[in-house]
């Protein structure tokens, strides 16, 4: 896509990723944003993240593009044209000081390059993308592995709650959550996104 306009994500999202955490399993959806300056293309390696911050976390994550404005009633496949993997990286140590004081996530989810994208595709609709998995891999080592089968709550009501309380348009793109199995990157690090057997883009991480 040409130009990113919101950046949506939505948070705890697959039940084993809340429980991972050690959070209450969601009953409601809860959405944050990051701000556009977090937005990073996957070819831009080495992608260079803070470093002294405590850890950095990955969350791999399928992420949605709006090709036009929602209107009341329209579905997932009448909105969205398009799909990358992406990654939420999280600064989580100030996350968890966050969340101890109630206060809100940016600055442990919006900094610069915390919102990595690969190359978008073509989104082949809902049904489609449940016979695929989308996986991470960490010096070659598989880290995490998803299907948006088992979202708490669906592309469908993202879409719809995300457009009744913010507003979606063309150029707006959402995280849609991501499974378990996350943790930190180090200095060096090769992030390798898959979708399916396929190799959707590849990073080095430099801590800095």
């Amino acid at each position: 896509m040409d130009l990113i306009r919101n950046v949506y994500c939505v948070g705890r999202n697959y039940r084993a990723h809340a429980e991972e955490l050690g959070n209450a399993v969601p009953t409601s959806l809860m959405l944050f944003s990051k701000p556009t300056h977090a937005v990073v293309d996957s070819t831009a390696s080495p992608i260079v993240l803070p470093a002294n911050a405590g850890e950095v976390h990955y969350e791999v994550e399928v992420v949605l593009a709006a090709a036009r404005t929602y209107e009341q009633g329209m579905t997932v496949e009448e909105l969205v044209d398009e799909m990358s993997v992406g990654i939420d990286f999280t600064l989580r140590d100030v996350q968890t000081e966050l969340k101890k004081k109630g206060h809100p996530w940016l600055a442990a989810k919006g900094f610069r390059n915390s919102a990595l994208l690969t190359k978008f595709r073509k989104f082949p609709g809902t049904a489609a993308c449940k016979q695929v998995d989308f996986s991470l891999r960490k010096n070659g080592q598989e880290v995490q592995r998803g299907n948006i089968s088992d979202l708490i709550f669906d592309l469908q009501t993202i879409i719809e709650y995300t457009a009744a309380h913010f507003g979606l348009d063309a150029g707006d793109i959402i995280f849609t959550g991501t499974p378990q199995g996350v943790g930190p990157v180090f200095d060096g690090d090769t992030l390798s996104l898959y979708w399916g057997h396929e190799l959707a883009g590849e990073s080095v991480i430099r801590l800095i």
